[in-house]
């Protein structure tokens, strides 16, 4: 389907850039329907809504002329939650408003205020923006938002989440009422459906994200995993599906500088993406994604927003997504505007069934499997080196000579090898993972056999249960908190599991007191775990090595770790059998009492 009649300068704008039809979002904001109208609209990302809006405005803006008058106070304003999707908003419009003469100018936070108010002054159509930094130049004076027309709010759902809500509020109390407003956000929880009864007029509510199937374009697959082995697991993935440029997700700063270097130290070109680099630092990363130069991103996903790359195909989700919300933002990176992509989640045993919760919210159906094996990722590369182009290239004259000379003096076994050595030479080397294998599947009420049957039958049918106490060989651990601080085991094995990257099944003994707790780590990753439970994770949480009797063969040296001086562990009595203590007869004793001198009279 064509677009609909629109604006003539807007149409051939769109047909330079070989816009030939709709998406759901721009056809249904451009119906007579919404005309002239505030708009509630419900669209994913990657779905075209900065061009939907762009030509929404375009009436209010233009009207019947065929280019704007000279540019005095704006009259449109896009808010957008981050800096990278402000920029990106403004770079659509500029090209989309080409041939109206519109001047587009952008007010970001860790940009030169003064730059931006100088070219406000200079005049603006359209001014794009995030909420603090606008506030700020409406404060200051330097943005007048008294001939506004429309106020568009892209991403209003992730501005609310981010603290911006006070921002907003005095944006849109301070605009004309008479403006017509366009909200767009990927949900509408109440927050957003709140906002749009206190700031909008009769507002058409337009459902154009595919209801709640999630994206259609977009492959979600589930691989189990390992924590310690997380970090191999994103290395072999990269390998394993080579797309052109692709994102790794962490939830903090740390575990994304981490992941960062362990990735450039495998020879993979990555950038990271978080909120303590400098808008320069993030524009030169994104700039080195869209030139090809860096074909990895390893990013948070407050500073992941906006990021809009073309040969995006993979996303990786190195810790799982905090709720389907995020999920759905962070797997909209790729499958934008028709294009496939893959979002893979990383699921450890221990999550995996808040893993199924937030797929099902987000109605999203993964294939679940094990990570990529060294050995998948090789053959792979054996046949991606058969169906290399190079290889039916014919042979130039330029290059004519030196086959003759390589074959005079080698053989063409020779000339093979050394160029599947060279092929390899450029590739980072795969990882060995293992799988944790299929979660046992739960049992019906009706399914399971009755509990006098099951007790029936020969001791050696029975598994018999893991007692903690045969746990083997460990070493002791000590966490800085205790019962005074609400420690509990359901609480402190994740934790121990998640800060040194191991399974449930490497902790053996956990015990509590008032002011510490001390566990087991079985010897053969206490190791690797002590050398990831170090590293700052965001909490207050400290873990020490404890040495006792046999357990000093891991060395102090070894791990890097100054434990505290503790005597040997021993476990405290219980209040109930704790026996009173004697009473001396010496402490019954009465002591003899000083007699008083008689006073002096006289």
């Amino acid at each position: 389907m064509a677009f609909p009649p629109t604006h003539p300068s807007l149409m051939r704008a769109l047909a330079e850039r070989n816009y030939t039809e709709p998406t759901p979002v721009q056809r249904a904001v451009i119906e007579e329907a919404g005309a002239d109208r505030d708009l509630l609209v419900s669209a994913r990302t990657g779905s075209g809504k900065t061009v939907a809006f762009g030509l929404a405005i375009a009436p209010n803006l233009l009207g019947s002329a065929e280019r704007l008058q000279a540019a005095d106070r704006p009259l449109a304003l896009v808010i957008a939650p981050t800096r990278e999707l402000a920029l990106q908003v403004q770079r659509e419009l500029e090209w989309l408003y080409a041939q109206t003469g519109a001047r587009v100018v952008s007010c970001v936070g860790g940009m030169d205020p003064k730059r931006e108010r100088r070219l406000l002054n200079e005049g603006a159509h359209i001014v794009v923006g995030t909420p603090g930094r606008l506030r700020d130049h409406i404060q200051r004076g330097s943005l007048d938002v008294s001939a506004l027309k429309a106020v568009v709010l892209d991403e209003a759902d992730e501005m609310l989440d981010l603290g911006f809500r006070e921002d907003l509020e005095f944006i849109l109390q301070t605009a004309p009422e008479s403006r017509r407003t366009l909200l767009f956000s990927a949900t509408i929880p109440k927050a957003i459906t709140a906002m749009a009864q206190t700031y909008q007029r009769d507002a058409l509510r337009i459902e154009a994200s595919g209801g709640e199937r999630g994206h259609a374009d977009i492959e979600y697959r589930a691989i189990r995993v390992y924590p310690r082995e997380a970090e191999h697991v994103v290395v072999n993935l990269l390998r394993y599906h080579e797309a052109a440029s692709a994102i790794v997700f962490c939830h903090t700063r740390d575990a994304v500088r981490h992941l960062h270097a362990i990735l450039l130290e495998r020879g993979f070109s990555a950038v990271a993406l978080s909120g303590e680099l400098s808008q320069a630092e993030r524009s030169h990363a994104l700039q080195a994604l869209r030139d090809g130069h860096a074909r990895v991103c390893v990013a948070t996903d407050v500073a992941a927003r906006g990021i809009d790359l073309t040969s995006l195909g993979l996303v990786i989700h190195a810790d799982l997504p905090q709720n389907a919300e995020v999920l759905q933002h962070r797997s909209g990176r790729t499958g934008r505007a028709g294009r496939k992509g893959i979002s893979v989640l990383l699921v450890p045993p221990a999550r995996r069934r808040r893993a199924e919760q937030i797929l099902a919210i987000a109605n999203a159906r993964p294939t679940w499997g094990a990570p990529p094996t060294a050995e998948e990722i090789r053959q792979l590369d054996q046949q991606r080196l058969l169906a290399d182009p190079i290889l039916g290239t014919e042979v130039g004259e330029e290059d004519a000579g030196m086959v003759e000379a390589l074959l005079t003096q080698r053989s063409p076994a020779e000339i093979a090898a050394a160029l599947v050595r060279l092929h390899r030479s450029r590739l980072p080397a795969p990882e060995e993972v293992s799988d944790p294998g299929e979660a046992p599947t739960r049992k019906t009420r009706d399914a399971r056999e009755p509990r006098a049957e099951r007790r029936e039958g020969p001791e050696t049918d029975r598994k018999p249960r893991r007692s903690r106490e045969d746990f083997g060989d460990a070493v002791w651990f000590r966490l800085n908190i205790g019962r005074k601080n609400n420690a509990d085991p359901k609480w402190l094995l994740p934790m121990i599991c998640r800060r040194g990257k191991i399974g449930r099944e490497d902790v053996g003994s956990i015990r509590i007191f008032d002011h510490d707790t001390r566990f087991q780590v079985a010897t053969r990753v206490a190791e690797a775990f002590a050398s990831a439970a170090r590293k700052p994770d965001g909490d207050n949480i400290r873990i020490d090595l404890y040495i006792e009797g046999k357990n000093r063969r891991v060395e102090q040296a070894e791990i890097n770790v100054e434990p505290r001086k503790a005597k040997p562990f021993k476990p405290r009595p219980s209040p109930e059998r704790a026996k009173a203590p004697e009473i001396s007869s010496k402490a019954t004793d009465t002591k003899k009492k000083k007699k008083k001198k008689p006073k002096k009279v006289g």
